[in-house]
């Protein structure tokens, strides 16, 4: 279908609306915008771009725009987000980036759920026990936000894998819960030339950093030993409390999101956050001395 044609279509199904800050802008509902979709055999993400390249805002995306701008949600619609684990951290992550409205998430994870996973994971209910966790975050991406195309691998990441999954990506999403496989997904990372963002929960506390596949951290960070030393860190003693795992998914998501749609002040190279919501305090560690 010709892209004016579309446009045209999407402009005659747009209403004119008022904003919670009282201005006026033309809105393109859920419903205007599926059954465009349909009449059109077209995926749901290209009547949503479509609408925004003559500024018709898909009313799911309103309230982002007054941060992002249009420019930034066609960005993040356009883009193709990795997330490796879909537990605590991945469950999380893969809820906020389907809420924003990233065009394409591919998700890796071999595992499926256990009850020791109720009290942390948002993917997991008591339902779900037993069910694999890839398949039931692609469910629930699909009840959030259908326009958001979602790819689904159960399998174990690794240095095999990995390049052919995450070859399209834009960014990739480090949601893991060992070390031996945060150093694996690092030199793929660097490998496909994409950013990874990292995260790590123990806990009450949380860690960040955005790795650019020029600059790697993780030996800075655990240490050249830990690359293929034990697979578990300080999280086995501490556990992870449902708080943790939401707040450092967020920080994680916001990341991501802010680097895809160019906006500023994209956690700097070599810095690793840390956040400890025991204290109430947040500081940054400088690697690059």
């Amino acid at each position: 279908m010709e892209q004016d044609v579309l446009q045209k279509a999407v402009l005659d199904n747009a209403s004119e609306e008022i904003s919670p800050a009282g201005e006026k802008y033309l809105s393109l509902s859920l419903a205007d915008s599926r059954q465009l979709a349909m009449k059109n055999d077209l995926p749901g993400r290209l009547i949503e771009l479509a609408a925004l390249e003559i500024e018709v805002i898909p009313e799911r995306y309103q309230r982002n725009i007054g941060t992002l701008g249009l420019e930034g949600q066609k960005k993040l619609l356009q883009s193709t987000v990795g997330v490796i684990g879909a537990g605590g951290l991945g469950g999380f992550v893969l809820e906020l980036l389907a809420r924003i409205g990233a065009g394409r998430i591919i998700v890796v994870d071999g595992d499926f759920f256990s009850e020791s996973n109720l009290n942390r994971q948002i993917l997991a209910t008591e339902l779900s026990v037993g069910q694999s966790k890839v398949e039931e975050a692609a469910r629930r991406a699909a009840e959030i936000n259908g326009s958001v195309e979602i790819e689904i691998h159960h399998c174990r990441g690794d240095l095999n894998n990995l390049p052919e999954i995450f070859s399209k990506c834009d960014l990739v999403v480090d949601c893991l819960d060992n070390i031996p496989s945060r150093f694996n997904l690092e030199k793929v990372c660097g490998q496909l030339n994409i950013v990874m963002i990292h995260g790590a929960i123990a806990g009450f506390i949380g860690q960040l950093a955005v790795i650019r596949p020029e600059r790697p951290m993780l030996s800075k960070i655990y240490g050249k030993k830990t690359e293929n030393g034990p697979s578990q860190g300080i999280e086995v003693q501490l556990g992870n409390p449902v708080v943790t795992p939401a707040m450092l998914a967020s920080f994680q998501a916001c990341e991501a999101i802010k680097y895809i749609a160019g906006l500023d002040h994209v956690l700097a190279g070599d810095k690793l956050l840390i956040i400890d919501m025991q204290s109430g305090s947040s500081y940054q560690m400088d690697f690059s001395r």
